[in-house]
């Protein structure tokens, strides 16, 4: 019995702590997810593959994971770059720009929604000059995909950000005292480094944005098949006293999540090994 084994610590309470964390853990997240599969359970084979494979319903499956899955590629990037300005360099203005990127915490999603919708809208005050390209944002996919890439940018900067606090570099000066140039450092040293927080990033963003209702829906005009997001058709299905079928569209949504982090976890735990 390893746990019996283990040395006495410092400050006591394993037991009481740990029946609390999985008492906490069931009652906010485990009860309600099972009941949501156990009521799925009780439709028949028939009516949960009618509910879930819908032509409608497949539209939006395709728009919310494909638009969330560029979303957190985009933060990715980006938000790796931001986080390393952040931290390797000191410029004016540095604390406020630090604390701007923790804005679409703080602000409301029908705020920032709403917000969007005032910029790329065709009389907006970006919107207006996309329009005379012929580039088209509010209500539109394109829309979907800026809004999703908003409300996910912190959790990369928030996650690689102290990684690259805890990096030094010397081990970057040392490289490049070695010969390296700049690509392979940043590829053999510095990406090495970050691709397990630049993973786990990623899926935060990546899980953040398929969830995501109140800053989509504004800017996205709710079109079906077209613009119209898998949260909303479930909020719809509810307003219709549709439950058995909310809870199957949710179903297939937190069984593909849950697919979707469990490989971004695979990747990395082989990246940390690899490392």
């Amino acid at each position: 019995m390893p746990i019996l084994n283990q040395p006495r610590s410092v400050i006591p309470g394993f037991g009481l702590t740990m029946g609390f964390s999985l008492f906490y853990l069931g009652l906010i997240f485990l009860i309600p997810v099972a009941g949501l599969l156990v009521f799925t359970a009780t439709m028949s084979w028939a009516d949960f593959w009618s509910a879930i494979s819908h032509p409608q319903v497949v539209a939006s499956y395709k728009l919310s994971f494909g638009a969330s899955l560029v979303g957190a590629t985009i933060n990715l990037v980006f938000g790796m770059l931001v986080a390393w300005v952040l931290v390797r360099y000191t410029f004016p203005g540095k604390r406020i720009i630090d604390a701007l990127v923790d804005l679409p915490f703080a602000l409301p999603t029908a705020v920032a929604g709403i917000s969007l919708v005032t910029l790329y809208a065709t009389t907006g005050w970006v919107g207006q000059y996309l329009n005379l390209f012929g580039i088209k944002v509010a209500y539109t996919q394109l829309g979907v995909v800026i809004a999703l890439t908003y409300i996910g940018l912190p959790f990369v900067v928030r996650t690689v950000q102290p990684v690259l606090e805890d990096l030094e570099a010397e081990l970057e000066e040392a490289s490049a005292s070695l010969g390296a140039s700049r690509f392979t450092t940043i590829r053999r040293v510095i990406l090495p480094a970050l691709l397990p927080a630049a993973l786990t990033g990623f899926a935060l963003a990546f899980a953040r944005a398929l969830g995501e209702y109140g800053s989509v829906v504004f800017i996205s005009g709710n079109l079906p098949y077209r613009t119209e997001i898998t949260p909303l058709l479930i909020v719809a299905k509810i307003e219709q006293f549709d439950y058995h079928g909310a809870a199957a569209i949710g179903s297939v949504m937190l069984l593909a999540a849950f697919l979707l982090l469990l490989l971004i976890n695979g990747l990395q735990w082989w990246a940390s090994r690899r490392r």
